[in-house]
């Protein structure tokens, strides 16, 4: 039985980790906090206590690029530390601390000054300069935390483990942030300031957003195998066959410089190859590991209550992320089908991260979560997300419109209004479970191992 584990050093990297780890957590908290106003702001019967014009695309924004951006590149600086070795530790630090700089920024700049929010793809943005300076702080954090991650990237060597495939994952998912930071930086000097906002930044994130999808793929990857082996599964793949897979993901992500060498950012052709890559990349990767994840689960029994909740956790992101991908088949037109997809995808990963930060806690020298709560808490949140998209994907069927609240949602039949009841439920219900994880780790947070 080969192992995929990676190893947790107990020199100065751990404390390292653990900042990256508590700046996610802060995120998660404060998109929480944000994510409670949008559900309400949703909900029939509920939406008109809220000025919810401008207020529900301000906290959308806000929501989204904490839960999302920052979270999952927090998540990211955790793990390439760990993986990595001691070399230019002091650069490594002042990415913590960019990226924490521009956090707080991009959190307080709604209560600063006004600023138009714009509801961009991948990385929607308040146009404004607090915002932006948070933005491209936190930015500047994650490309110097690249760059030291690959100087800092112990070699796989000819004969791959377990850990050595889960480091090429991972290196993988590290050099796809790199290229995506580059694709920005040549959409930012392609793209004419004289559009206008909502055109101009829809296709400045365009490409690079797509190519951080292959890295939060990546890392969900290294999440599902890690912690199928944690809890005693054989994949039925050796370490070999994982890592031409993880390859195949990086070609996708080698090819995308390509695609703006032979194509204007501005050009239909370069938005639809974009797409095409991400389907290639993910189609063929994917499926295979999600699989022989699964097949492996088949045959464990777990009972001990430190793994209950990295077993939940996998099963919940395995099932959240195929829903999110059986959505996108269904998607026509312009509605709340494609928040749907997206948000099973993205609490997929979300689910797989909270699983290996359980798995990490004793590792890292706090206290395992043992608790009955924290062997539900992922299918609390799990089951919360998965009303939450069947709600939208039901009121899509009727033609109810994204990024809209309140009464811009013109509900006017009872299945319109019932699909959006039950979107809203459902986001209270997920909101519950991930307050619970946030407290199940910051209890964890405060107890030595030893206790």
């Amino acid at each position: 039985m080969t192992e995929f584990a990676l190893p947790v050093p107990s020199d100065s990297r751990k404390p390292l980790a653990i900042a990256w780890l508590s700046l996610g957590m802060v995120a998660l908290l404060a998109s929480g906090l944000f994510s409670i106003l949008l559900v309400l702001s949703r909900t029939p019967q509920l939406q008109t206590l809220f000025p919810v014009a401008d207020f529900f695309r301000v906290a959308l924004v806000v929501h989204v690029d904490l839960s999302v951006l920052v979270w999952f590149l927090a998540f990211g600086g955790a793990l390439w530390t760990l993986g990595g070795t001691l070399r230019l530790q002091s650069v490594a630090w002042l990415a913590l601390g960019l990226s924490a700089l521009g956090t707080f920024t991009m959190c307080v700049a709604p209560f600063v000054g006004q600023a138009t929010p714009i509801m961009s793809n991948y990385v929607p943005v308040l146009d404004g300069p607090v915002f932006l300076g948070g933005l491209l702080l936190f930015g500047g954090g994650i490309v110097v935390l690249c760059l030291r991650s690959m100087l800092a990237a112990p070699p796989i060597g000819s004969h791959i483990t377990g850990d050595g495939a889960l480091r090429f994952g991972l290196n993988a998912a590290m050099v796809a942030s790199a290229v995506a930071a580059i694709a920005f930086a040549w959409s930012w000097f392609e793209v004419p300031r004289t559009l206008d906002s909502r055109i101009y930044y829809e296709v400045l994130f365009w490409g690079g957003g797509h190519v951080l999808q292959f890295a939060y793929t990546l890392l969900m990857l290294v999440c599902w195998i890690w912690l199928g082996s944690a809890v005693g599964a054989q994949l039925p793949l050796s370490p070999r066959i994982v890592t031409l897979l993880f390859a195949i993901v990086l070609i996708s992500v080698f090819l995308t410089p390509i695609t703006y060498l032979a194509y204007s950012v501005l050009s239909v052709e370069h938005h639809t190859m974009q797409t095409l890559l991400m389907r290639f990349g993910g189609g063929l990767v994917i499926p295979p590991i999600a699989l022989a994840v699964v097949w492996s689960l088949l045959s464990v029994r777990v009972t001990d209550p430190q793994l209950l909740p990295l077993r939940t956790s996998l099963i919940a992101s395995l099932v959240l992320f195929s829903a999110g991908g059986i959505i996108g088949f269904l998607i026509t037109g312009s509605n709340v089908k494609i928040p749907a997809h997206y948000h099973g995808c993205i609490v997929g990963i979300t689910l797989a991260m909270m699983g290996v930060v359980y798995h990490l806690l004793p590792r890292l020298g706090f206290s395992a979560p043992r608790s009955r709560a924290a062997a539900w808490q992922p299918y609390i949140y799990g089951i919360g997300q998965l009303m939450h998209i069947i709600g939208l994907v039901w009121s899509g069927g009727y033609g109810v419109q994204r990024k809209v609240a309140g009464t811009d949602q013109v509900l006017r039949t009872t299945q319109e209004t019932m699909g959006m009841g039950l979107m809203g439920l459902g986001g209270l219900i997920a909101i519950v479970g991930g307050i619970m994880f946030v407290v199940i780790v910051i209890r964890a947070l405060r107890r030595p191992a030893s206790n």
